[in-house]
């Protein structure tokens, strides 16, 4: 007799069930699937380069996002992720366009509101963080400048400082560390108008001074040098005066197209200076002919080719010796602009850090949904610096790092431009190739 093998009507649901759900069509991806993994299979295509010069670990970040789609349910979430995901690129220039599709999208706001500036900047002097230049809310408190910050809300100021930078950088893509410290210690110090925030300092006796700051309206971005010299003359992009000291100082905020016809004018005045100082510091880049900007700093009828060749330009090129200032703060077209002074043997260069490393060819990705572009780094500008390197993931590097001391800002002086005069004073002629006139 053959046995038949007994089925129970729990064990038929079960096998019935399962031959059904096999039989069904998996769920379709949603849009922002797609584009998640599109981009995860693109970038490290097309950013190939940098992601290996960088040693960044695109496993780790597949693994990161893989699913992370699966959970978004509108384009301004999708924008969010999409941001989060540049900023392992670790590429300063990394930035989510909205298209057509997306053109009236905002960016979620914070709660509490859009943050503001606190009144402060803050610089790194040995171990200590300084308070580099107060203005605003921080002056209503009575905090000044040289003041050494110990802790932010009860945390150490480091602590605080590093968990800071880590908040920064999951939405924020930057080139190097000193570009994010920099970060952290301009833009970063902002919150919503109305918090209030308990700092503890040491004056410069080493008293310990806490004080609140209740935050209005702060503008956070930096402009540069801790201190400004007196009666600067020029536009918002380019600034300069001739110091008590004989010396021309010129401040290059930006890198507009008309750069050389600014330098013209700037020149005018400062042109006369046995010395020039060129203060690039929190320079935020541009566009604009490197050629024709430097051949203003050949004098006429000679050619400068201790590296790249440069022909004199300009009403009134200026010939004699020149130390340029630079911080975290000089990114893009600023770091080529002040970097050429350095690289091809015009200037001597020093600096509160390196610049901040984000000069590099562009591209743009297309995603999928048409709903936003990925614009990305794909390798390095200027390959003649830094031995072969260039400047991204780097930064030009400057012949001598200057700190910040706390005994010059507590005085109103900028310790930086204080050391750019004694070089022009006795100028470190071994390490410049240029022979001044």
């Amino acid at each position: 007799m053959r046995l038949q093998p007994i089925v129970t009507p729990r064990f038929a649901l079960a096998a019935v069930t399962l031959v059904l759900a096999l039989a069904q069509p998996a769920p379709a991806q949603s849009a922002y699937e797609t584009d998640l993994e599109f981009a995860l299979r693109e970038l490290p295509k097309k950013c190939a380069t940098l992601i290996a010069s960088k040693d960044i670990d695109w496993k780790k970040v597949e693994k990161e996002f893989a699913k992370a789609a699966k959970d978004v349910e509108s384009d301004q979430e999708h924008w969010v992720l999409l941001t989060r995901l540049l900023a392992r690129l670790n590429d300063g220039h990394a930035e989510v366009h909205t298209t057509d599709k997306t053109a009236n999208l905002t960016w979620p706001q914070p709660e509490g509101g859009a943050p503001v500036g606190c009144g402060m900047f803050w610089c790194r002097s040995g171990k200590k963080i300084l308070v580099k230049t107060v203005y605003g809310d921080a002056v209503k408190s009575g905090i000044e400048a040289g003041w050494e910050v110990v802790k932010v809300d009860d945390v150490p100021v480091q602590k605080w400082l590093a968990a800071r930078v880590a908040k920064l950088r999951d939405t924020q893509s930057f080139s190097t560390d000193h570009q994010a410290f920099f970060t952290a210690c301009h833009w970063g110090l902002a919150e919503p108008a109305g918090s209030t925030v308990g700092y503890e300092f040491k004056d410069e006796k080493g008293s310990k001074r806490k004080k609140n700051i209740t935050f209005s309206r702060g503008n956070p971005v930096p402009w540069g040098p801790a201190v400004f010299p007196a009666e600067l003359k020029g536009s918002d992009d380019v600034r300069f005066t001739l110091l008590p000291s004989g010396f021309g100082y010129v401040h290059v905020r930006r890198c507009k197209g008309d750069l050389p016809r600014q330098i013209d004018e700037a020149l005018t005045v400062v042109g006369s200076a046995k010395g020039l100082i060129l203060d690039f510091r929190a320079n935020g880049g541009g566009g604009f002919d490197h050629d024709d900007f430097m051949g203003r700093f050949v004098p006429k009828g000679t050619t400068l080719s201790f590296g790249k060749s440069y022909a004199s330009t300009g009403a009134s090129p200026y010939g004699g010796p020149i130390v340029v200032i630079v911080d975290a703060g000089c990114r893009s077209a600023g770091e080529t602009g002040a970097g050429i002074f350095k690289e091809d043997g015009r200037a001597f260069m020093i600096g509160e850090s390196l610049t901040a490393g984000m000069s590099a060819q562009k591209t743009e990705i297309e995603l999928p949904s048409g709903l936003f572009k990925l614009y990305v780094s794909t390798g390095s500008n200027k390959g003649r610096f830094n031995g072969g390197k260039g400047i991204e993931g780097i930064g030009v590097v400057p012949h001598e790092i200057v700190e910040y001391d706390a005994k010059d800002l507590a005085a109103g002086v900028d310790t930086l431009i204080r050391r750019a005069e004694a070089l022009l004073a006795k100028f470190p002629q071994n390490d410049v190739p240029y022979r001044a006139e």
